[in-house]
């Protein structure tokens, strides 16, 4: 007899009931749509047909307790055994079950008989999981995960045991010997399983706190659902998580076999299980944390009702009002506070740049992930990275092209002669979904360098606290640099990459240094924001830029500057002058002129203050004022001041023209224009806005003029648009 529901075929003969997926679910698993990108929709529908009213009971809570037991000794003994000396013994306080517990041995063996010698494979262990279910359909889905837990149990349980008792207990020798066991935990043979078997035992782990916190929403089922409204939540949704926790038991079943194999490396990932089962982990924590502080405030709402309606001490009142009474809010693990500590502690005496990187990324005791080549698009064990200098490179899914086409010149160069370095994306985001997925999955096909592989179960990077307190990142791209030794040369390489490109590759300690005293730090500004510049900067003309908030004082300037351009004692002197007003309509010259400013300071605002850092530090405090101008000779900088005190030296030049002859142009305008500074009264006030969104702004500021320490404001601004006037200021 056949009967087809919901993509199930169930087939009875002789009594037996098999189960067989039907060919389009086959189809759904064996083509492009893998059950790790199904909906839960499309999961309830597969598995819904399974389940029946749930009839048959037993004390699954007992059990679970006993499987608790058995997993936590039998993956301390195979932990133990992996790691040798460097293995720390935990104290394991077993607990307890129920004296007249009657364990149901028949239906543990009928699906120890489905997990065992299975091949792998999605599609397997999707048939074996609908098999398990079909088999288990008249037990509540709490019980169903306990009892498939329970298999893996008694049959991992056993090997574990063998492997502490064989090599002192005749009997246990010859039935490890049967079960193979000395194939697993043999020196010879352990070092091709080393890495497998810690994969397998922290998945167990992980899979046994799933089950557990199944155990607690039954519990609490218990109450009136009006206590804990989000109880109804959780409970809807356990069928679906049953089914991947019963996915995941099988899954380990086949890890095993094959560990126990003579092909202990025949392909089955366990990575995509593990990101998926801590992915519902860290969502059920959240919900039984909500669910008991629910249940808290039920139980404390209706406490004060009664001590309200006859109080008699008013501390009594104070406590219930304040504290909830009797209730133990479970403790959650902070993985971030632990990744942070970590990371902190890693870096003070980092030894090895590959271990700064897995704490940074990965969380403690879980599986770490292979990283995409961007280049060839395929999956690259993360050693690849060893004893590497790592640009890491940190952003949001809000980049633009040109945030990735900077770096191509990089890449282009590490692939071609610097082989000791290597770039890779690491995509912030706290919580992903299809569509970040699919913007991540857009961006990723742009870029040739390593790429941090990610899904829709991938959690957080671990180090995201550590990454936002410690490297000051806010949302904006940063290029972090480590060299092998696991230290950090720059905090964030894009500012110097902006101004000075390829010639200060690669940005490490050693080349900041080389351009801290760069005299020529207009050049490589300048020569992006016009053709015409590069041409001046080469014949080492005289250049003025400048430009303002006043219309009427750049029109000013503009006329008397021309002037002095074209009076016959500059010409005489074979002094050649250009000017260039940055911005006036075009403000797409402004936004390239103060970007480049602003990425400069970057690379210079933490540094003891010098003639260099001065000037830079000096015209960006000029940026809002009503006229600025530089001075130049080629790519060298004259002098840096406010457009007022600049055009009194050009309109003073009756004054100084004569020292032109005698000492040349340059040296005559800079002894003048210190006249002018000293003369000016007040002197002009300076006024600094640091961008934060270019980089980690500096502790404190002294001010470019007097050097004084300057006055610390924050001001807000809102970028409404895309206007480069409005772009980077917050």
């Amino acid at each position: 007899m056949e009967l087809s529901i919901n993509n199930v075929k169930h087939v009875v003969s002789n009594g037996m009931e098999t189960t067989i997926v039907s060919t389009f679910v086959q189809q759904q698993i064996e083509g492009e749509l893998s059950l790790f990108t199904m909906s839960d929709q499309q999961i309830t529908g597969l598995i819904y047909a399974t389940h029946v009213h749930a009839e048959k009971s037993f004390d699954e809570d007992s059990l679970f307790v006993i499987v608790e037991n058995i997993l936590k000794r039998a993956t301390q003994i195979i932990d133990n055994v992996v790691q040798g000396s460097n293995f720390h013994f935990e104290y394991i306080e077993d607990r307890t079950p129920k004296s007249n517990l009657s364990v149901p041995l028949c239906t543990l063996r009928l699906i120890g008989r489905e997990l065992s010698c299975k091949a792998p494979g999605e599609k397997i262990a999707h048939e074996t999981t609908l098999a398990i279910l079909h088999k288990l359909s008249s037990y509540t889905w709490e019980a169903k995960a306990v009892l498939t837990l329970a298999a893996l149990a008694l049959e991992f349980g056993d090997i574990c045991l063998l492997a502490q008792l064989y090599p002192s207990d005749p009997l246990a020798n010859q039935l490890a010997t049967l079960k193979r066991v000395p194939v697993l935990v043999k020196p010879t043979q352990l070092q091709k399983r080393r890495q497998a078997l810690l994969e397998l035992t922290s998945l167990i782990k992980t899979t046994m706190e799933v089950i557990a916190i199944f155990d607690e929403f039954e519990k609490l089922s218990l109450y009136d659902s009006k206590d804990i409204p989000g109880l109804s939540k959780a409970l809807d949704h356990m069928p679906v998580d049953v089914y991947w926790a019963i996915l995941t038991i099988a899954a380990c079943a086949t890890k095993v076999t094959i560990l126990m194999s003579d092909e202990p490396d025949k392909p089955h990932d366990l990575y995509s299980y593990a990101q998926k089962i801590n992915y519902i982990l860290n969502r059920l924590t959240v919900r039984l944390t909500v669910c008991r502080r629910e249940l808290a405030e039920a139980e404390a709402h209706r406490r004060l009702i009664k001590l309200l309606g006859s109080p008699t001490e008013v501390m009594e009142v104070f406590k219930a009002l304040i504290f909830t009474k009797d209730f133990d809010v479970q403790p959650i693990i902070d993985a971030e506070a632990e990744a942070h500590r970590r990371l902190i502690k890693l870096l003070g005496s980092p030894t090895e740049v590959m271990e700064v990187f897995k704490a940074l990324i990965f969380t403690k005791d879980f599986d770490v992930q292979p990283i995409i080549d961007g280049s060839t698009n395929r999956m690259v064990n993360i050693e690849v990275l060893r004893r590497k200098n790592i640009f890491m490179f940190m952003s949001s899914l809000d980049i633009t092209d040109s945030d990735i086409s900077i770096l191509k010149p990089v890449y282009d160069t590490i692939s071609e002669k610097e082989k000791s370095y290597t770039i890779v994306w690491i995509p912030i985001v706290e919580q992903w979904t299809e569509e970040l997925l699919k913007k991540y999955d857009t961006l990723r096909s742009k870029m040739p360098w390593y790429i941090l592989h990610i899904n829709l179960f991938s959690a957080p990077i671990a180090g995201i606290r550590f990454i936002k307190d410690k490297w000051q990142y806010k949302g904006n791209p940063i290029l972090v640099l480590m060299n092998p030794q696991g230290r950090v040369e720059n905090l964030n390489a894009f500012p110097l990459i902006h101004v000075w490109g390829l010639w200060a590759f690669p940005y490490d300690k050693e080349a900041q240094e080389k351009i801290s005293t760069e005299i020529h730090w207009i050049g490589p500004i300048v020569k992006t924001i016009h053709p015409i510049i590069e041409s001046w900067v080469r014949e080492e003309k005289y250049i003025f830029f400048y430009g303002g908030k006043s219309n009427d004082l750049i029109q000013q300037f503009t006329k008397k500057a021309t002037a002095l351009t074209n009076n016959p004692l500059i010409k005489d002197s074979k002094t050649n002058i250009e000017l260039f007003l940055v911005g006036g309509e075009d403000y797409g010259i402004l936004w390239k002129f103060w970007n480049g400013i602003e990425n400069l300071f970057f690379t210079k605002a933490n540094e003891h203050i010098d003639p260099v850092t001065q000037e830079i530090q000096r015209l960006l405090s000029y940026k809002n004022e009503s006229a600025w101008a530089v001075v130049s000779k080629g790519s060298a900088v004259v002098t840096v001041g406010h457009g007022s005190l600049i055009l009194s030296v050009v309109e003073e030049f009756d004054k100084w023209k004569g020292l032109i002859k005698e000492r040349g142009f340059e040296i005559a305008f800079k002894e003048h224009y210190k006249k002018v500074i000293t003369e000016a009264c007040p002197p002009p006030r300076s006024h600094l806005e640091v961008p934060t969104v270019v980089g980690q702004p500096p502790m404190s500021m002294q001010c470019p003029e007097c050097l004084r320490t300057m006055k610390t404001y924050f001001s807000y601004k809102c970028r409404h648009n895309d206007d480069p006037m409005n772009a980077y200021h917050y």
